[in-house]
């Protein structure tokens, strides 16, 4: 999955019909949702329906600013965990959240900006 892009950027401009002050605003939601969601994911104390809840949700906001490898790794998990699987791919969960947050960053996009 490493072949997928971090962030998808005519995605992410389509989305918000080019307002590149809107497409910041969104990549800082997503960074906020990936910072919270992510522990909540791994979380093993949890339900593993409420943590495929939330990798359910990250996947829905990954898609929705084209961050393609947190999407598909997200989806992943969430499968892994409905089929209760006692191991999901966590690190690389953590691996792609990290490196697209990590990349928003980088552009100047996500909170504070």
């Amino acid at each position: 999955m490493s072949e997928l892009p971090l962030i998808d950027r005519a995605h992410l401009t389509a989305q918000t019909f080019g307002d590149g002050d809107l497409a910041d605003e969104v990549l800082g939601l997503f960074v906020e949702q990936g910072r919270r969601l992510t522990p909540l994911i791994a979380a093993v104390d949890r339900p593993a329906a409420e943590r495929a809840d939330f990798a359910h949700t990250l996947k829905g906001a990954a898609l929705g600013v084209g961050a393609a490898r947190v999407a598909a790794v997200s989806a992943a998990v969430e499968a892994d965990l409905r089929a209760g699987e006692a191991a999901p791919d966590l690190p690389a969960l953590e691996a792609a959240v990290s490196a697209t947050l990590a990349h928003i960053e980088e552009d100047g996009a996500g909170p504070g900006t």
